[in-house]
């Protein structure tokens, strides 16, 4: 596996001055999320099927072991936040379970039906999408998970860093990154996990956009749970409906603190116009204000 290799370059790194080895570091940094250019397409076309099944209900389920699976918990627990996207259709599948996240559990990613057992326990089905990363694409734990989720019908992506892995045959979107040989051999939570980070923030924002969870380039779903955010809600109001900072409140406050529904407001609608009008576009602010204008005229 080219993410296991030893490169001859590095093999005196202990010996180097410390500028010269942030500045190995650093170079392997910027090839990691160059390599995932290539994957753009993959990325796309999976995000794109993801956005169909979520439309039906379905959740996102993260899977992996150890770095990868970390990884995968970060990129998730960040869209509830940022696009208010529902904590009950978020699952995370860790070889070793909750404390694996804190702590390395041993041999934790070698069993494999801790693996299918977690796609059962969740009653993953066809509206379920099931995000598989292992950098080395062999880790029995995460293969398992997306074996047991494709025999349920579920959409299955795995990505990888290593060319002809397993689980890039194992799923119906593949997504590699050929990160190849790391700094320190072996130590995949640098090259790999970056790319890894990366693919994982690209899909996750792009299935966001598609769901509608974006306007104009703005979190128009974002949970305004502070007063920095809450003050970032007015401007977004002011910003799309180009009412005055006084108006933005008092229409987030009629709609509750939903700035899709204050947005409406602000345009002449009231709550409950607004939010049947949400309700009518599938919560998509584009298609509401397409429609509210319509009526308008």
């Amino acid at each position: 596996m080219a993410t296991e290799h030893f490169s001859a370059r590095f093999q005196d790194l202990d010996t180097w001055p410390s500028l010269d080895v942030l500045s190995a570091f650093y170079e392997g940094q910027l090839s990691a999320v160059a390599a995932v250019r290539s994957a753009l397409p993959a990325i796309a076309a999976a995000a794109e099927e993801a956005a169909q099944r979520l439309h039906r209900g379905g959740r996102l389920v993260y899977a992996g072991a150890g770095t990868s699976g970390r990884i995968g918990v970060q990129d998730g627990t960040e869209l509830p936040p940022t696009f208010n996207w529902p904590d009950d259709r978020l699952v995370y599948l860790i070889a070793g379970g909750d404390r694996a996240i804190m702590k390395a559990v041993e041999n934790a990613e070698d069993s494999v039906e801790e693996g299918a057992a977690g796609i059962r326990n969740n009653g993953i089905g066809p509206n379920d999408v099931v995000i598989g990363v292992a950098a080395s694409g062999r880790t029995p734990f995460t293969l398992a998970v997306l074996k047991e989720a494709a025999a349920r019908g579920a959409q299955t992506i795995g990505i990888s860093n290593n060319a002809d892995a397993p689980i890039l045959q194992s799923c119906s979107h593949p997504i590699l990154a050929d990160t190849g040989e790391e700094v320190i051999a072996g130590s995949t939570r640098m090259k790999a996990g970056t790319a890894q980070k990366v693919i994982l923030n690209l899909l996750s924002s792009l299935i966001m956009v598609r769901m509608g969870r974006v306007y104009r380039g703005l979190m128009v779903d974002m949970r305004a749970t502070n007063a920095k955010l809450r003050r970032r809600s007015e401007i977004m109001v002011c910003q799309i409906t180009d009412c005055d900072e006084a108006k933005a409140a008092d229409a987030i406050l009629q709609a509750g603190g939903d700035l899709k529904t204050a947005v409406l407001i602000a345009m002449g609608a009231n709550a409950q116009e607004a939010r049947d009008a949400l309700a009518r576009s599938a919560g998509n602010l584009r298609g509401a204000l397409a429609e509210f204008s319509t009526l308008k005229t």
